[in-house]
């Protein structure tokens, strides 16, 4: 039977990286074997019908979450306190994923949030320059050298069965300003509603961070 599960783990067990600038790393976890049997864990587990649900899109994987563990927004450490999946890379964590996995538990749940939602990227390959996490959008060459990607993978996304009448665009600014333009040419989604980052607000917020909980909560719960 199809499930989104199944469609899930097809994209990124067929992540095609394209040509980067040499200066630049590729940061895809998913061909290592123990990376991808939790990625299909995680899929099977909270994705395992055809219930549609609504896209959020970061904007690309980091080195300490996504780039570890294959699940966006999700770090060793939440990946076993709060979905309940074993694995052997210790308990690392990562600031937007402990304010995404805050918000979840304020949401009802990892069950609850993932039978609505599921958090995918722009840019579903991270990248690091210079030792650090670097944004599709940071270097002008990259961001030119992976559109043709990004365009080619946001429409496979769409094409799994997700609801289009909205989708919720992680990152005000720049990730925001290019899903839109994108959007624009292509119609993927009726709306796209802009959230603020979670690293944005863990680093420069962070004492106010229940008001963007409820913020965060406020615009899916309605949706």
């Amino acid at each position: 039977m199809k499930t989104l599960a199944r469609d899930l783990i097809k994209f990124y067990g067929h992540l095609d990286p394209p040509k980067i600038p040499a200066d630049i790393e590729i940061l895809h976890p998913q061909p290592n074997q123990e990376v991808m049997d939790t990625v299909k864990t995680f899929f099977l587990k909270f994705y395992p019908d055809n219930k549609p649900r609504r896209l959020m899109l970061g904007i690309n994987p980091g080195r300490f979450g996504a780039g570890i563990t294959g699940v966006n927004f999700t770090a060793p450490r939440q990946l076993t306190q709060y979905c309940g999946i074993d694995h052997s890379w210790g308990n690392g964590s990562e600031l937007s994923a402990e304010f995404i996995y805050e918000m979840i538990t304020a949401y009802g749940g990892a069950t609850s949030f993932y039978s609505d939602y599921f958090i995918g990227a722009v840019c579903p390959l991270g990248f690091i320059k210079g030792g650090k996490n670097i944004n599709y959008y940071d270097d002008k060459r990259l961001h030119q050298a992976v559109t043709p990607f990004i365009k080619a993978t946001l429409k496979k996304q769409v094409k799994m069965g997700f609801r289009t009448d909205k989708c919720f665009c992680i990152g005000e600014e720049k990730n925001y300003k290019f899903l839109s333009a994108l959007n624009e040419q292509h119609h993927y989604f009726r709306e796209i509603v802009p959230l603020p980052h979670p690293r944005f607000i863990m680093q420069y917020r962070r004492k106010t961070k229940d008001v963007y909980i409820n913020k965060w909560l406020q615009e899916l719960k309605t949706a």
